[in-house]
């Protein structure tokens, strides 16, 4: 079962509050995805990746608004995420996860998400990134 994160101040606001909302997780999932469609260090995850991300940047852009505790867009359209069972036919070890975190992290950073939040956000979307590993090293 896919937890979402912990809430992350005392005032119970959720990730999706402190971001802004839909449209700061719109921006930072567009700008994770031009990043990991040109920065090389990217190569590993963006070969895992059909050519057209269209579908990609939808489907992480509904389901992060609604892990983040906004609607439930991914839930609603496709049911259950299942993250781990869809990401088995891809091999997913240290190096793909470790690009993924990049990527994120660095989308966090250019679309100006506060240092608090971000450090918050990066670490609960360590252990979902950690999870999806199916491989060794």
């Amino acid at each position: 079962m896919i937890e979402k994160p912990q809430e992350p101040d005392s005032q119970s606001r959720t990730f999706f509050e402190m971001l802004g909302g839909t449209e700061k997780i719109r921006e930072v999932v567009e700008r994770f995805y031009d990043i990991m469609d040109t920065d090389p260090r990217a190569a590993g995850i963006r070969a895992m990746h059909a050519e057209d991300l269209t579908s990609a940047r939808e489907k992480l852009f509904m389901f992060l608004t609604g892990w983040t505790g906004g609607p439930q867009l991914y839930i609603e359209r496709y049911g259950h995420p299942r993250l781990r069972a869809r990401h088995l036919p891809f091999a997913i070890g240290e190096s793909a996860r470790d690009q993924w975190m990049y990527c994120m992290i660095k989308a966090l950073h250019e679309t100006g998400v506060e240092e608090p939040v971000l450090t918050q956000l990066a670490s609960v979307l360590y252990e979902l990134a950690d999870m999806m590993r199916n491989q060794q090293g």
